[in-house]
């Protein structure tokens, strides 16, 4: 027995194997030989012969429905031949559960060429030259944070060209089984099974074709390119690469965190469109760690600068806060209260409302900015690294939803190829789209109309909880100190908010590529931005609505006791909603931490169950090498759909606008974001790589539609921010009280000035609190939230210049603060260029010294054939041998 584990009988037995196809020029029929004796190891990626590579496996099942089925299949498999793929069927009886047929498919060497040269698939001609770059200054500082570098770089860098299969001698092929790697050779099957058909020769049934279409219906339960090794422990076999345990060792655990990610290594297993996707993700989480220090020192400054909050002192000053006596807060069942009960959280608003929030709220208008740049530039790095500068037009032109070719029946000429294309009538293209927009606005009122319904609650509950807190000179001390009718209200309303988004969620998904299914666009890149357009639009109203509320509408129109606003006018009871004295930005930080948290909990319970069925089936599996095959062990894994990315790219746009849009509210969401996104990296990076079957290696060269719903979240984010600084936040009337009304120039007296008078014997009897005589200490007046003049003036109950100062001041900060951000933001993108210069030249000269080569490739090939013309050519009178080679010379 060899050191490999392997018997020299059965060694002898596969060098029989090899000596006899060599001598036929066949291979032996392998149903001649057990495949216990041919292939001891069933942990393999190549068919019984040991020299095949398997690039798909296909699995199904006998069943009921089996007569058609079988049909299928075998048109299926008959079609698949004859484009030129190798197939080999493993029995049920050799599998685990003793019911599953695999079906293995191997591309050989003409059909990888062929289909190469027409996806045009970039491919080595010659070592590259180009230096990676310079040494950079204390690079030991990051040794900690590297990786080896055979994991940093798996392949050599190289020039690269489009295949073309009639000058093969052209590249570099040194082994024509290794030339394409695994992620191409699954990418060309899988290319040409979705567009196999499976009707019978002589008919013309359109519809009857591809992959996807078989799996639908239940032909086929699995499709699937194999992994190459299991992800704990290297392959046996020499001749697999093991990329998968070195991702598994390097990147998926989580103790990798502080690591950097192998990139490369991402790309070349899992192809471009997923390792675009965690170069975004991971630079992404860079930079949120300046947002999270930044906000952090925030939050840092706004409690320690706790003793100097004037304002909050008086609240809970009894002597000030505790003799002002407020106005009732909704009809008959609020009662009048004392201004000290809403002590907390007037501290607690200090903690996000303070002159820090200013400067944080300004910087990541210009963070986000800086964000968006520096991926550009990382981006157009990695488009060059990974030869995909030239690849929008193949995009295009060349990935055709074979959905698109079948669906739509009716061709016309193309005036560039000049070829017959399938197309889809302007008349047909309208009323699809008039459906879908009809379908997509449907939802969105759904939305608003559930947000209403949330508002009405809200409205409604808050009497019910100030009910049952009457009185405030009693029980508020011991129960409303921490959970005052505010607080409740506001943490109940937005858990409920919570659950319709992760409900409406759940539906609109499905409803969502539905309708874009009806569309039929042409390419995928065109069907995911579309899909992306809608679901955004409908997240982006599903999650930030009601913050929206919050931040823009609550306590804006109020009113005044006597004169106050209803919700629906006058056909509702429930009174609109009022700010605390402190303001409401502590509400809308309540409702951000509770979505924005609870979304990323979710999600992370989510995982977590994950984790636990894979670890209750980890520890009863030992050794499945010896019981599974290969194919085995990855059916049973979960499978990446091709919306996959999506929803990935989706919960982290989410998460963007959260941290952008609102976060003068809340300093802290950078900080909690940067966990979550860590956590998010190496959860991903272990679900490919335990968890999912091996994804088709597909190509993207950007983020797509993302981008641009970056930009427009990030042009928005500081028209948001320099609202909620104005209009939710007061720190303006603190400036405006602070410089022009203050007699003292600082803030005492502030909470007085900020409470106008009201006289209680003019509130309706409607509007008066039950059983209030008892507790009102003889107090004539109570006080709200408002500029306005005292009864008894001659603009009684009218807003005073102060209010006036207040909104003038407002408007001229958001001028002021949006046209200072929007112009350093412009200068930021205006000095740093999306591509890197180093970058811009690397791509001037790799396409100078591709055109030399191939010139010169050319030139010589010329001059074989005309060599070659000359010898089989017979002498002429005319011209001399010599003379030929003087004209040829001439040419050349």
């Amino acid at each position: 027995r060899s050191s490999l584990g392997t018997s020299w009988g059965e060694i002898c037995i596969n060098l029989f194997f090899i000596v006899g196809s060599k001598k036929t020029g066949k291979l032996p029929d392998t149903k001649m030989y057990p495949t216990e004796k041919l292939q001891p190891n069933k942990d393999t990626v190549f068919f019984r012969d040991g020299v095949r590579r398997i690039d798909f496996v296909l699995s199904y099942v006998d069943d009921k429905d089996g007569e058609k089925k079988q049909e299928r299949r075998r048109e299926f498999e008959a079609n698949l031949e004859k484009a030129g793929l190798e197939l080999e069927t493993e029995d049920k009886a050799d599998s685990k559960d003793q019911k599953t047929y695999f079906l293995k498919i191997h591309a050989p060497w003409d059909v990888l060429a062929t289909y190469a040269d027409v996806l045009k698939i970039k491919v080595p001609f010659k070592a590259s030259d180009i230096p990676h770059g310079q040494d950079v200054p204390l690079e030991w500082l990051s040794h900690p944070f590297r990786l080896p570098e055979h994991i940093m770089r798996p392949v050599p860098d190289y020039f690269t060209y489009p295949f073309d299969k009639g000058k093969t001698d052209f590249f570099l092929i040194n082994d024509k089984d290794t030339f394409f790697p695994p992620s191409t050779r699954n990418r060309i099957v899988f290319y040409i099974l979705a567009r196999c058909p499976y009707y019978k020769e002589g008919r013309n049934d359109r519809e009857k074709t591809g992959i996807k279409r078989l799996l639908s219906n239940g032909t086929y339960t699995a499709a699937f390119p194999l992994h190459d090794c299991r992800y704990w422990k290297r392959a046996r076999n020499a001749e697999c690469e093991s990329e998968r345990y070195n991702l598994y060792k390097h990147w998926a655990r989580f103790l990798c965190f502080y690591k950097e990610q192998p990139l490369n290594l991402i790309r070349k297993y899992y192809g471009e469109k997923i390792g675009i996707y965690f170069a975004w993700l991971g630079f992404y989480t860079e930079m949120l760690f300046f947002a999270a220090v930044m906000g952090l020192i925030c939050f840092t400054y706004g409690a320690l600068s706790y003793d100097d909050n004037i304002s909050s002192k008086e609240i809970c000053n009894d002597s000030i806060g505790g003799t002002i006596l407020m106005c009732p807060l909704c009809d008959k069942k609020c009662p009048f209260w004392k201004l000290n009960s809403t002590c907390l959280s007037s501290w607690q608003s200090h903690l996000f409302d303070n002159e820090g929030t200013v400067f944080f709220a300004i910087f990541m208008g210009i963070w986000v900015t800086l964000f968006l740049e520096f991926w550009k530039r990382r981006q157009a790095r990695l488009e060059y690294e990974w030869d995909l500068v030239d690849f929008e037009e193949e995009q295009q032109q060349l990935q055709i939803r074979p959905e698109f070719e079948i669906r739509c029946t009716n061709r016309r000429l193309n005036k560039i190829t000049q070829e017959m294309e399938p197309y889809l009538p302007i008349t047909s293209k309208c009323a699809r789209f008039c459906l879908s927009g009809a379908t997509v606005l449907f939802w969105v009122c759904l939305i608003v109309a559930c947000i209403i319904g949330v508002i009405a609650y809200r409205l409604a509950v808050y009497a019910a909880f100030a009910s049952i807190i009457k009185d405030p000179m009693r029980k508020i001390q011991v129960v409303g100190r921490f959970i005052t009718p505010q607080l409740a209200t506001s943490v109940t309303a937005s858990c409920i908010n919570f659950v319709i988004i992760m409900i409406l969620n759940f539906f609109y998904e499905k409803v969502a590529v539905w309708i874009t299914d009806m569309e039929i666009p042409k390419t995928h890149l065109e069907y995911e931005n579309r899909l992306t357009m809608k679901m955004f639009l409908f997240q982006f109203v599903n999650y930030y609505s009601s913050c929206f509320y919050l931040a823009f509408f609550k306590g804006k129109f109020v009113g005044y006791p006597g004169e106050y606003s209803y919700m629906f006018g006058g056909l509702s009871k429930l009174r609109n909603e009022e700010c605390d004295p402190g303001g409401c930005l502590i509400e809308l930080s309540t409702q951000l931490v509770i979505v924005m948290a609870g979304k990323q909990l979710w999600g992370n319970i989510q995982e977590a169950l994950v984790m636990r069925n894979w670890w209750s089936g980890r520890k009863g599996r030992h050794h499945p090498e010896n019981h599974y095959s290969r194919w085995e062990q990855d059916n049973v894994l979960l499978n990446f759909s091709q919306l996959g990315l999506f929803y990935e790219y989706l919960e982290m746009v989410i998460q963007f606008g959260f941290i952008t849009l609102f976060v003068a509210s809340f300093p802290l969401a950078p900080l909690l974001a940067l966990f979550n996104n860590i956590l998010e990296i190496r959860v991903d990076a272990w679900k490919f790589t335990t968890q999912f079957r091996r994804p088709v290696a597909s190509k993207a060269r950007n983020i797509g539609a993302w981008q641009e719903i970056l930009n427009a979240v990030a042009i928005l984010s500081v028209v948001t921010n320099a609202f909620i600084m104005a209009f939710t936040s007061d720190m303006i009337p603190r400036m405006v009280y602070l410089y022009a009304y203050s007699e003292k120039s600082n803030m005492r007296g502030y909470v007085n000035n900020s409470l106008s008078v009201y006289n209680i014997s003019q509130i309706p009897e409607a509007h008066m609190p039950e059983e209030h005589d008892s507790w009102m200490d003889n107090s004539t007046t109570c006080r709200y939230r408002d500029y306005r003049y005292p009864p008894g003036h001659e603009r009684e109950y009218k807003h005073t210049m102060q209010f006036w100062h207040i909104l003038a001041a407002k408007m001229a900060f958001i001028i002021i603060m949006e046209h200072v951000v929007f112009v350093v933001k412009f200068f930021v993108a205006w000095m740093i260029p999306d591509v890197p210069s180093d970058v811009k030249a690397r791509i001037k000269r790799e396409r100078y010294l591709t055109q030399e080569y191939l010139h010169n490739y050319e030139v010589e090939r010329l001059k074989l054939q005309l060599s070659a013309s000359f010898i089989t050519e017979p002498p002429s009178e005319m011209t001399s041998p010599t003379d030929k080679h003087e004209i040829l010379s001439e040419c050349l």
